[in-house]
């Protein structure tokens, strides 16, 4: 345990009595020893992830760095998440330091304090952390004292909107980017330190930077290189209570709007023994009964069969489960239901996208309406009762008919599981889109609040007469979220002044408030639909392009093309090379089948 509490003097205890869901701030998991266990300590880490407890502790990356950097000689690692305004209140009050959850050290003494930039909505939090833990909220303010403080993940990106509150941002797998940051302490000043990133592969040191495009940084060769033996155990529930080992990085199925798989392009797998024995580790160290298969599409994983065929006796003898995050409707097949049977029964995921054929053509999901109806139908005469629908709304060229059709489904899915003598519960779910940076779409408009408004309503409607639970996206979010995606540097004032006029956790529906910040939009003299409410010509050069993710720009322009035309464009793992890029540095895809041929 990192703190040994007097109930009546300690302020740590005394937070922890006063607020809500105390366990997020209290410390002392199992696993989580922060290495170091024998040595002088050279470099020091605090990973920050800018949101609650139960949220960062359900990422499978932030685990996996945290596991690597415990690894290294000399390197001490421990962790912080972002305070509930409850216990932000509290520190203030009573001028607590925000500190780390294994030494309870403040964050402001470590070398390094390294955030995880995993959605846009939680730029605020960032500037309350950095604020807590007493570290200067610019760049530009900060001396020789005080940490580096970086950034890595999604958001990394796109970093632009975020530049004036980071030294440095990560670009790429952290596997090979932790190792060269934590190298450079602690004998060279904080100078040194920068300049000497900024000559280095895949870090953007914004005050040194030369005007080059920064390459994103690629583990090319997964299998072989760095794998969890443990992991921390939350000492409370969390999103993902499970163990996660992921199965491959990237995906070559090409969906227009998806940003993962581009910036995690090319695909990169990893072996169905190596999978397994991952998997038989953290389940032996962490008491959990289940193991998730993780990647942007497991089911594409060509070694699914071989995981479950190793995993399928040790799983059962235990009665543990094995399940799937997501599942394609066109790679749903019979035997990895029958395995999935075989190991536990629980809910499933699907992410038909769009309501219509001719909208998911132009996204370039590809699925057909036979595939759906095949796809239930297995799926309720298998035994299963829980299905999960997942959709987008506001995309390019949608009409009221495509988002009807997406009631249409739902209740196809429900009456398929009644046929067959089911009580289907059906969930649905639909997340206003957000034209993302470095895909087919970034030149595209983002759907106004209005629109979203009404279609939302539309489908509240729908679903509603016909039983169906729906959950869908507050508008304001989402166009806030394309504000910040595709933002520039202008944007890191707006940020800054919604904070002080008290803008906390805005991807939470319960805290968010759009009215802070359009008074911030308005005092900084920034128009937010500058951003969201134009369609952007060919050749305008986007902030975002001070990141090079390995995918051409002209690819992307192509596949826009070919989205307005409606016409689809092939997985590249199985048909010819499609030319986005990677095609002249090594993709792994195609050296497989020029060693084929």
């Amino acid at each position: 345990m990192p703190f040994i509490f007097d109930e009546l003097e300690d302020p740590i205890w005394q937070m922890l009595s006063s607020v809500k869901r105390p366990s997020r701030y209290a410390g002392g998991e199992w696993g989580a020893d922060g290495g170091l266990v024998e040595g002088e300590e050279r470099s020091s880490i605090c990973l920050a992830f800018p949101d609650v407890y139960e949220v960062g502790m359900s990422y499978l990356g932030y685990q996996i760095l945290y596991n690597m950097a415990s690894g290294i000689p000399g390197v001490r690692v421990e962790r912080v998440y972002c305070p509930w305004p409850d216990a932000e209140a509290y520190m203030r009050e009573n001028r607590m330091a925000l500190c780390s959850l294994e030494s309870g050290r403040p964050i402001s003494s470590f070398d390094v304090v390294g955030f995880t930039l995993q959605y846009e909505l939680t730029s605020t939090n960032i500037l309350t952390m950095l604020d807590l833990g007493g570290i200067p909220l610019k760049a530009s303010e900060r001396g020789e004292k005080d940490p580096l403080v970086v950034a890595g993940g999604p958001g990394a990106f796109a970093p632009e909107p975020l530049v004036p509150f980071f030294d440095v941002f990560c670009v790429g797998d952290g596997e090979l980017l932790l190792p060269d940051l934590l190298s450079l302490f602690p004998t060279r000043s904080r100078e040194d330190v920068l300049r000497g990133l900024a000559k280095t592969e895949g870090f953007y040191v914004p005050a040194f930077h030369e005007g080059r495009s920064v390459r994103r940084r690629v583990l090319m060769d997964l299998d072989g290189g760095f794998a969890p033996s443990g992991m921390i155990v939350p000492s409370s529930e969390i999103i993902h209570d499970r163990v996660g080992v992921e199965v491959f990085r990237g995906c070559t199925r090409g969906c227009r709007f998806c940003q993962a798989g581009v910036v995690s392009r090319p695909v990169r797998e990893r072996s169905p023994e190596r999978v397994a024995g991952i998997a038989r580790d953290l389940l032996a160290m962490s008491g959990y009964d289940e193991v998730g298969l993780v990647s942007l599409a497991s089911c594409d994983y060509s070694g699914i069969e071989r995981v479950v065929d190793l995993l399928g006796p040790d799983l059962s003898a235990r009665n543990f489960r094995l399940s799937l995050p997501s599942l394609r409707m066109d790679a749903f097949s019979v035997e990895l239901a029958d395995h999935l049977e075989e190991l536990g029964r629980g809910g499933l995921t699907f992410a038909p996208e769009a309501g219509t054929q001719r909208l998911r053509d132009v996204i370039n999901k590809g699925i057909t309406q036979k595939e759906m109806e095949d796809t239930f139908r297995e799926v309720f005469s298998r035994g299963w009762d829980r299905v999960k629908l997942y959709f987008m709304m506001g995309l390019p060229t949608e009409t009221l008919d495509d988002i009807e059709a997406i009631m249409e489904i739902s209740l196809l899915a429900r009456d398929m599981g009644r046929r067959l003598g089911k009580r289907p519960r059906i969930g649905v779910s639909v997340a206003g889109f957000v034209p993302k940076p470095h895909t087919p779409f970034q030149w595209e408009a983002q759907a106004t609040v209005e629109d979203l408004a009404m279609k939302g309503g539309t489908l509240k409607r729908m679903a509603k007469k016909a039983g169906i639970g729906l959950n869908y996206h507050e508008p304001a979010q989402t166009f806030l979220e394309g504000v910040m995606a595709r933002g520039d540097r202008r944007i890191a004032a707006v940020i800054e002044r919604a904070w002080r006029n008290g803008a906390r956790f805005d991807g939470w529906t319960e805290c968010f408030d759009m009215g802070r910040w359009m008074n911030a939009f308005d005092s900084e003299g920034v128009d937010p639909k500058e951003y969201t409410g134009r369609t952007r010509g060919v050749e305008e050069v986007f902030p975002w392009e001070v990141v090079d993710v390995g995918v051409s720009r002209a690819f992307l322009w192509s596949e826009r093309e070919r989205a307005l035309s409606g016409d689809l464009t092939p997985d590249c793992r199985g048909g010819s090379c499609n030319l986005c890029g990677w095609q002249q540095d090594g993709c792994p895809v195609l050296e497989e089948k020029n060693g084929q041929g």
